[in-house]
């Protein structure tokens, strides 16, 4: 099989998967199904042709706009279509193989868990529950080993927990959501207890990049702003999996 099989098909998968996810991540906020119906137009109502849903291709063609109408098409779209092709490829050139395939369905999830909480600050426990469970059963294909994977999960959601509970008994407001904690439990059942300290410090170094750069854009932060903290910790999660897998013998 030629060495360009694995990163080439999961790259492709994952363009396709991020269509999906987008629309998800689009409708399940309005409480609208994106397994049921066509693909209608968020312009005019009208239904979208097949040559318009090519993930990635059709809305660079498009410029961005509706076909039938000409309104906007949600960038959203785009940006998850490019992350899901971006973690397909990257698991099918370090990783591939079935092996592969688990690790790229690792960071599509973190990819609609990311886009959920920056465009809504929700993070839906269906979704905890899903990446918990599939940090189990990848026990029988990646390191780590179970024990390491059950301690990770103990160790993410009870730190995150006791964080976000001093923070507000401390200042009498919530420092923290409360799907956080969750989140980065299910992603210790991924990577274990020891990359966990590693993955916060890069989740809160990338939270801070957002707030500096808000600050040099002239964007007003206060103390109080909420932001995305589960979207930071799935962008950190991902690298993690694919550098402790390439570095286990």
């Amino acid at each position: 099989m030629s060495d360009l099989f694995w990163p080439l098909a999961l790259a492709v998968f994952g363009a396709i998967i991020g269509s999906f996810l987008a629309t998800v991540a689009i409708r399940w906020p309005e409480g609208r199904s994106a397994l049921t119906g066509r693909s209608l137009c968020d312009g005019c109502g009208a239904a979208v042709q097949a040559r318009d849903l090519v993930p990635i291709i059709s809305m660079l063609w498009l410029r961005g706009r509706a076909r039938c109408c000409g309104a906007r098409i949600a960038g959203l779209h785009l940006q998850v279509e490019l992350a899901c092709l971006a973690v397909g490829l990257l698991a099918g050139v370090m990783v591939g193989g079935l092996a592969g395939l688990v690790v790229a369905a690792f960071g599509w999830i973190l990819v609609l868990i990311a886009a959920l909480d920056a465009t809504e600050l929700w993070i839906p426990d269906p979704l905890v529950v899903v990446l918990a469970v599939g940090g189990l059963l990848a026990a029988s294909i990646l390191p780590p080993p179970i024990a390491d994977r059950l301690i990770g999960g103990v160790v993410g959601f009870g730190s995150l927990w006791l964080i976000g509970f001093g923070y507000r008994h401390a200042r009498g407001v919530e420092g923290l959501g409360g799907a956080d904690p969750k989140l980065f439990g299910a992603i210790g059942l991924w990577l274990g207890w020891r990359l966990l300290p590693a993955v916060l410090l890069c989740a809160a170094l990338v939270g801070l990049g957002v707030v500096a750069v808000r600050v040099v854009s002239g964007r007003a932060v206060a103390r109080d702003d909420a932001l995305p903290f589960g979207s930071f910790l799935a962008a950190a999660a991902y690298p993690a999996l694919l550098v402790m897998i390439c570095l286990t013998p």
